[in-house]
């Protein structure tokens, strides 16, 4: 039984086997087909794919090689016009050529009659001279030395006449000249110049202002005398504080100290000191500032500080009715418009014509003539020695330069010219006020102000009633009234500003 059991079994491991083996058999075969189908298929789209790529490819050749031939032919047709175009210009240079041997010849052959008659000349000339030898009874080199001699006194003679006649000549002529060198520089540049001030004047508020300047026992008077070094002046004019001194810069920082405590109000010996020592220090600053702009007007450079600032204190100086700052600008430009006009050192001149009267600035303190203390302070600062020797000269008959001589002449001018030195205090003034006037009498001028002794007027309308457009027009306008208007001398330069402000307060 277990033999048959064991057989059986065997039998169906068998069986069981074989039938596993047949399906592994089964499965592999299933595989096989189905990828040999799906490479046939993978075959067929890469074919699929290339010839569509070669479609493609053979497309964009064709229409490169369409393209190409487009730009060949272009390029073979303007090959063709050029070669036309030269062809052109060769046959016409060839014209040409033509034409040029033809001159050529032409020229040779007259050339050659030109040398034949310059044969038959010498030969004609030759024979002349000979005959004149036989008549003169002198040779051709005796005669031309002959000749030579009277020429030469002739021409001696003839010299002599006409250097004396143009001597005379340029006597009679060099003073039209000289005036009018003098004459166009004036014109090229006029200005006018303010009144001389020897005072200052402050206008009081009310009466109770006066006795608050005085104050207790006229301490706050002394106070302002002793910080300032200026007398104080106020029953002498009514309704006025009159300062006086001699020293025009004190008189300034005592005009400022003193309208800045009438505003404050705060007058007592502690405060006052504060003050004008602030006024000292804003007087100085402008003083300056007024040198920096008078050498940057005249295009100086190159001038140490202690210059400029020496130049900047005749701002408060008047000589004569004439401001000396404005005189020494005015000087500078003369005394450089001659010495362009003469051939002088330009630069040279100018320099000389700017700080000529700087000696004013320190005649107060420091003894003698202002020309010789301002050539002192320009060797002193360095300045260049033919300059402090104009500065030194420019009151004498006898210099050592030309520029000298042109200094002296632009000093002269600038101080002689009509209107420099004789316009009252009462005319200018009142000048000032028919220029202020006649710009009020327009609609929209809120404001005006007549500047640099009358030669400029600023005006200020009002933005809401005057737009930039009728700005323009009425500046011309106020020009055209000013000119049927009023006689002054020089220009009048007219600015209308138009200042819109927007105002917000943040809490």
């Amino acid at each position: 039984m277990d033999i048959i059991h064991v057989f059986i079994s065997l039998v169906i491991g068998l069986l069981l086997g074989t039938i596993g083996f047949l399906f592994l058999v089964y499965s592999n075969n299933k595989r096989t087909e189905d990828a040999r189908s799906e490479a046939n298929l993978v075959i067929e789209n890469a074919l699929r794919k290339e010839t569509e790529i070669l479609v493609e490819a053979k497309e964009k050749a064709l229409n490169t090689v369409s393209k190409v031939e487009k730009e060949l032919n272009s390029k073979k047709f303007e090959i063709e016009k050029s070669e036309r175009k030269l062809s052109e210009k060769d046959n016409e240079l060839r014209s040409k050529l033509d034409s040029l041997n033809y001159k050529e010849k032409n020229i040779s052959k007259l050339e050659e009659k030109i040398r034949n008659k310059e044969m038959e000349l010498d030969s004609i000339t030759a024979q002349k001279v000979s005959e004149l030898e036989i008549i003169t009874n002198l040779s051709l080199e005796d005669a031309k030395n002959q000749l030579i001699s009277e020429a030469e006194i002739q021409s001696k003679e003839e010299i002599e006449r006409r250097y004396i006649n143009h001597v005379e000549e340029i006597k009679l002529e060099s003073n039209d000249i000289a005036r009018k060198i003098i004459v166009d520089s004036i014109q090229r540049f006029a200005s006018d110049v303010v009144s001389e001030k020897s005072v200052s004047s402050v206008t009081l508020p009310d009466e109770d202002m006066k006795g608050r300047l005085i104050g207790r026992e006229g301490r706050n008077i002394r106070a302002i005398e002793t910080t300032t070094g200026v007398d104080v002046l106020i029953d002498d004019t009514p309704g006025m504080v009159v300062l006086s001194s001699f020293d025009p810069v004190r008189r300034e920082v005592a005009r400022l100290s003193v309208e800045t405590l009438m505003k404050d109000g705060r007058i007592q010996p502690s405060r006052i000191e504060d003050v004008v020592s602030r006024s000292n220090s804003e007087v100085q600053e402008n003083i300056h500032k007024a040198g920096k702009n008078a050498v940057l007007e005249l295009g100086i450079s190159g001038l140490p500080n202690e210059i400029v600032k020496t130049l900047g204190e005749l701002k408060y100086r008047y000589s004569y009715g004439e401001n000396v700052l404005q005189h020494s600008i005015e000087t500078g430009w003369l005394a450089s418009l001659i010495a362009s006009e003469v051939g002088a050192d330009i630069n040279k001149a100018k320099m000389g014509g700017f700080l000529h009267d700087i000696g004013k600035a320190l005649t107060h303190k420091i003894q003698g003539p202002h020309a010789e203390v301002g050539a002192d302070l320009c060797k002193k600062q360095g300045i260049d020695k033919d300059v402090c020797a104009m500065i030194a000269e420019h009151h004498d008959d006898i210099h050592s330069s030309v520029e000298g001589f042109i200094v002296s002449a632009a000093d002269a001018i600038s101080a002689a010219r009509p209107g420099a030195r004789h316009d009252s205090l009462e005319n200018y003034v009142k000048r000032l006020s028919e220029i202020e006037n006649i710009a009020n009498n327009f609609d929209g001028v809120e404001k005006c102000y007549a500047i640099q002794a009358g030669r400029e007027l600023r005006v200020f309308v009002n933005p809401e009633t005057i737009d930039d457009v009728k700005a323009q027009s009425l500046s011309r306008e106020i020009v055209s009234e000013l000119e049927k208007t009023l006689t002054y001398p020089g220009q009048i330069k007219v600015m209308v500003i138009r200042e819109l402000r927007s105002i917000e307060i943040a809490n």
